[in-house]
């Protein structure tokens, strides 16, 4: 039987050597395992690497030239076969692989691109044991922002620009940097060296603190350094970065480890704020996990148009720069807070994500929804002042609802095999919805179970993998069964969407019961069956008008209703603190209770169930669960609120009515309501002081921008008196209202005005405020100056590519705009196309942002005349089907709800 073995493996290498397309075609191929013969698939069919192939070690040596824009690199990789195998397969992309062997053995390897593989075929069937494989290869820097890849700056005083070799490897491009196992549950330890120029400044950053560095003999300007080994990682969070950065003092943390921020010149004091916000974290994090932080350093690094907000490094974190440097006299108390979130999220990845990672991106919530989750649990701590819980509501759960009641959403909890399926998984459902359902998780648990129960989950998973079963196994253990946790939360991550709760009273007898919510009106079809049939365990709780207790129940996925006892109370409030991850839909008499207690008692409620009432109302009557009125009616006692979260509900609620109401009659009429609500506001809100506490600033700016868009005179006024100080006289206004003012006062401005806010915006180095000025440029209602700015911002010099595509989309939404641009759209396609191609994804999404707010007949019959002369457009795009649906959904909106709005705004006013 081995003598058949044998001469059927020189067969089968023989081939494979001689023909790798033809065994590919037919689709399988003879593998040997353990002595026996079978016909399998080949390597390209199944597009998961071998689980009885594990990577131990790494050793990894990278040399980028910077100037060049290449790299080359060798990688040994120690291996160990968990059974007897007759090729090695690993993940490769883009990179020339120049040389590969085995035990110092030359061996074949292979490329599949389709698949990003690297198959290396020994010249006899591998044993099981331990091997090493060695490759080097070599790639380009050039025209990718993921993987290895290049990035540059201009000095903000010499304007000269600089290279700098960075990485981004999350979900799967480490492939583009070193062929590697690229699956998250293929941990190793990882030995890393990179080479630098050896002079002006420049450092070398990785996981791990330096070594030692070794100047290159015989001297060529190069230094390699050297870095400690890591504990067992994945591939993806891996970090490789030359630059000519500059750093702060180091800041030790509680436990004694070094903190350290880089930032290129200039702007090193501008990270104090994060430096000051990991520090924070870091402690709370030690101290509540029981954990403490597994490496010897810590670095945060922004760079500049880095392709995500940042990324979980183990040991060097990397930001876009306007997602976290901080400057006391630009950033605004909104990009403060953001910075400040992201801090603490992607810190808290070092212990979700890092320390534990998920088994395979199906379950990716693991990491992002617990560190979405813990970076409120943190920041309250670091500014118990801000009130996170009840921001948590407007940031990710109400957002999140709006995508998770459609009929396409998916359960949180979600199979996925190939690249563009894993890519798909970092959305709001991995994040939002993963951190919503956390939240309510540890309310009915109870915190401190809680915390003992994801501590234990840690400590037991570490530098290992998890699946969601496991972290439910081990809530349970410290719960004492007072719940069942899989069987509830099942409910919550293994099926989409969320159910509303209809509340009916009858005397003292309250009835609940449960369906799942669509936001469009009678949608009953669903894309996937749920082996649940789309019912949940809910959590439910309640106060009344008797007390404030918050009682608590369960309302089963099993019971079709149920019925409890409530004694006699005026209102009663469902889903304190809208903690649990539902919508409840009350009888119209105690929405109209509901609504008087707020006109007469504003703070009988908290902020956060003042919030779930707006929210709640108005997602009810978008889906025709209730009429418009009981929303509008929620929103009468608005000119009492003094707290800015309920005031944001209401906002983007009205705004939403705005763009249905677009360019109607009824829209002046919205206008004057809201002007109304807002009038109530004395002279002294909107004066441009500094002395308000954080949440004062945060209610003055969402007043002050819904003033000024909805042209309440005193705000437009002051918005222009503001603007006109800062271009004369270079006085800035305060950075919380610094957008609108710049916005809007350039909507009143005129050509000289654009001019000089043109030369500040060329002129601006600062990333959050050349954002601020970018948009502004926009906002003027002169088309002649509107297709001035286009003509302008074609030269990349003055403007990137990127955020041409952006002004383009920012003139679509000002309302003098929107015509101009839909006309430039039209005349100006083919430029667009031969400049960015159709594979430009921002370009594939302009379409649906110019378009889905149309709202007449005349528009789509425009819409469907340009998409036949251009059918270039739908392919592998769906943003032309959708801009259709959603114009031909505001027509039938407005031939449903128009008059009935239009009647309730005319009566209130």
């Amino acid at each position: 039987m081995m003598l058949v073995i044998k001469w059927v493996f020189v067969f089968v290498f023989a081939t494979v050597t001689a023909g790798l397309d033809e065994i590919l075609e037919e689709e399988k191929h003879t593998e040997i395992t353990n002595s026996r013969i079978m016909i399998v698939k080949p390597w390209n069919s199944t597009r998961r690497l071998s689980p009885y192939v594990r990577p131990q070690q790494y050793f990894i040596n990278l040399y980028p030239n910077l100037e060049q824009g290449s790299f080359v690199g060798s990688v040994n990789i120690t291996i160990i076969l968990d059974s007897a195998q007759s090729y090695i397969k690993l993940h490769s992309k883009e990179l020339n692989i120049t040389d590969t062997k085995l035990n110092s053995s030359s061996v074949t390897a292979f490329s599949y691109p389709e698949h990003d593989f690297l198959v290396v075929m020994p010249n006899e069937e591998l044993r099981a044991g331990e091997y090493k494989l060695q490759i080097s290869f070599e790639g380009s820097l050039l025209n990718k922002k993921v993987g290895f890849n290049r990035g540059s700056y201009n000095d903000s005083k010499s304007n000269e620009q600089h290279y700098m070799a960075t990485s981004k490897f999350e979900p799967t491009f480490a492939r583009l940097a070193f062929p590697c196992f690229d699956e998250p549950h293929l941990k190793s330890k990882f030995k890393i060296s990179l080479t630098r120029p050896s002079g002006n400044n420049y450092i070398a950053l990785s996981n791990m603190n330096q070594e030692y560095e070794e100047v290159n003999v015989p001297t060529n300007g190069l230094t390699t350094v050297h870095f400690a080994n890591t504990v067992p990682m994945s591939t993806y969070l891996a970090c490789f970065i030359v630059c000519d950065y500059q750093s702060l003092e180091p800041v030790k943390t509680d436990q004694g480890f070094p903190l350290t921020v880089y930032a290129k010149s200039g702007q090193t004091e501008n990270m104090e704020y994060a430096e000051y916000v990991g520090v924070k974290a870091i402690n709370y994090y030690v101290n509540y996990f029981g954990i403490q932080y597994q490496l010897p350093k810590l670095d945060l690094i922004p760079i500049p148009d880095f392709p995500s907000g940042a990324m979980e490094n183990w040991g060097l974190v990397t930001f876009h720069e306007a997602r976290v440097l901080f400057n006391k006299s630009i950033t605004s108390i909104d990009d403060q807070e953001e910075i400040a979130f992201i801090v603490a999220h992607e810190l808290a990845h070092m212990w979700f994500g890092n320390l534990v990672t998920m088994k395979w991106w199906n379950d990716l919530w693991l990491n992002e929804g617990f560190a979405t989750y813990m970076k409120y649990k943190a920041t309250q701590v670091i500014h118990p002042e801000w009130d996170v819980d009840t921001s948590f509501l407007i940031q990710r759960l109400h957002y999140v609802q709006s995508l998770d009641s459609d009929n396409s959403s998916r359960a949180i909890v979600h199979d996925v095999s190939e690249s563009q399926q894993i890519f798909q998984m970092f959305n709001a459902i991995s994040y939002s919805k993963g951190s919503s359902v956390i939240r309510m998780l540890e309310d009915f648990l109870g915190e401190e179970v809680f915390r003992i129960g994801v501590s234990a989950y840690l400590k037991r998973f570490a530098f290992k993998n998890a699946e969601t079963d496991d972290l439910w196994t081990e809530l349970q253990t410290v719960t004492n069964n007072t719940v069942n946790v899989k069987k509830v939360m099942d409910t919550w991550t293994r099926q989409a969407g969320f159910p509303v709760v209809s509340a009916i009273r009858n005397g003292t007898k309250l009835t609940l019961k449960q369906q799942r919510f669509f936001s469009e009106p009678n949608t009953n079809s669903t894309n996937d069956s749920s082996i649940l049939n789309y019912k949940w365990e809910i959590p439910i709780s309640y106060t009344t008008s008797k007390n404030n207790t918050v009682h608590k129940l369960w309302l089963s996925k099993d019971e079709d209703s149920i019925t409890i006892d409530i004694p006699d109370a005026e209102w009663i409030k469902l889903n304190h603190r809208q903690v649990g991850y539902y919508i409840i839909n009350y009888s119209e008499s105690d929405w109209g209770l509901l609504s008087n207690l707020l006109q007469t008692n504003v703070d009988a409620l908290s902020a956060a169930d003042r919030s779930n009432l707006i929210y709640d109302a108005f997602i009810l009557a978008r889906a025709d669960y209730v009429p418009y009125s009981i929303a509008l009616n929620m929103t009468k006692y608005l000119s009492l609120e003094h707290h800015y979260v309920p005031w944001n509900v209401a906002a983007n609620n009205l705004k939403t009515l705005s763009e249905r109401l677009y360019q109607r009659p009824a829209h002046k009429t919205l206008e004057e309501y809201i002007q109304h609500l807002l009038g109530s506001k004395k002279e002294d809100f909107w004066n441009d002081s500094s002395d308000r506490n954080f949440l004062q600033r945060k209610l003055q700016a969402v007043i002050f921008k819904l003033g000024c868009t909805y042209g309440l005179p005193s705000c437009l006024t002051k918005a222009y008196e503001l603007f006109k100080r800062f271009l004369d006289d270079k006085i800035q206004p305060r950075q919380d209202i610094r957008y609108a003012v710049y916005y809007h006062g350039m909507s009143m401005g005129n050509d000289s005005e654009w001019n000089k806010l043109w030369d500040l915006f060329l002129n601006e180095q600062e990333p959050q405020e050349k954002e601020n000025l970018r948009d502004a440029l926009t906002a003027s209602k002169e088309t002649s100056i509107l297709n001035k700015l286009l003509q302008y911002a074609k030269n990349e010099s003055l403007v990137s590519p990127q955020n041409y595509l952006k002004i383009i989309s920012r003139i679509s939404r000002n309302p003098f705009g929107a015509q101009f641009i839909w006309d430039f759209l039209r005349d100006n396609w083919q430029y667009l196309v031969d400049r960015f191609s159709l594979d430009n994804r921002q370009l594939k999404s302009l379409m649906y942002s110019i378009c889905s707010r149309f709202n007449t007949q005349e528009r789509i019959r425009e819409m469907k005349i340009f998409f036949e002369k251009h059918p270039e457009i739908e392919a592998g795009n769906d943003d032309r089907k959708y801009a259709l649906e959603d114009v031909s959904d505001n027509i039938k909106w407005l031939e449903k709800y128009e008059a009935v709005i239009s009647n309730w705004l005319i009566n209130s006013n």
